[in-house]
């Protein structure tokens, strides 16, 4: 059995590499038709169990992969957040995925996750930008992009399906420059 391994910690999360045993928590989330509404089905538990080693396979290939969202004050697993290589129209990029079971929504728990993943992407792998593809309709998903930085780069049909590529750099993540108290023009 793999032992579960930590890659980020947030104020309220802890996002580790799947195991195998975390089939049964991930199903109540990638199984839920309303969490999968965006996606063509829910998952069945093979599909959850395939999807967690599609993402063990990716930490071998590519060093990242959706982790697992484990909440500190409980020790569940709640859901997944992580970095993933996506080829979108011929270009290679990382993107950013998340997904929390239901009864957590409006917490701001993906956008922390998300956050999290961000600046690991930018500090760690050392990437020039940062995507998530989100269906036009998905507007949770849309807010957790915005709230992490991100903002539509462009519109794609991915797998068949329109979605937004929302993007983020990190030049639009710097500070804005503090001109003074009530000043607007630079120091001299």
């Amino acid at each position: 059995m793999r032992e579960a391994v930590t890659v980020l910690q947030t104020e309220r999360l802890i996002l580790r590499k799947f195991c195998p045993p975390d089939v049964g928590a991930l199903a109540a989330v990638l199984s839920d038709p309303e969490t999968m509404r965006f996606y063509p089905a829910p998952f069945d538990r093979a599909g959850v169990r395939e999807w967690i080693e599609r993402n063990c396979q990716r930490y071998v290939k590519n060093g990242i992969g959706l982790w697992a969202m484990v909440l500190k004050s409980s020790g569940e697993l709640i859901g997944d957040c992580g970095l993933v290589q996506q080829e979108v129209n011929g270009e290679e990029l990382v993107e950013i995925g998340y997904h929390v079971r239901r009864d957590l929504w409006g917490n701001g728990l993906a956008t922390e996750a998300a956050r999290a993943c961000r600046d690991f992407g930018f500090s760690r792998l050392g990437v020039e930008r940062l995507i998530s593809l989100i269906r036009p309709e998905n507007l949770p998903s849309r807010r957790v992009a915005e709230k992490t930085g991100m903002s539509v780069w462009k519109e794609t049909i991915w797998r068949g399906i329109p979605h937004l590529v929302y993007a983020v750099q990190p030049v639009t993540l710097l500070p804005k420059p503090n001109y003074g108290a009530g000043k607007d023009q630079p120091l001299s």
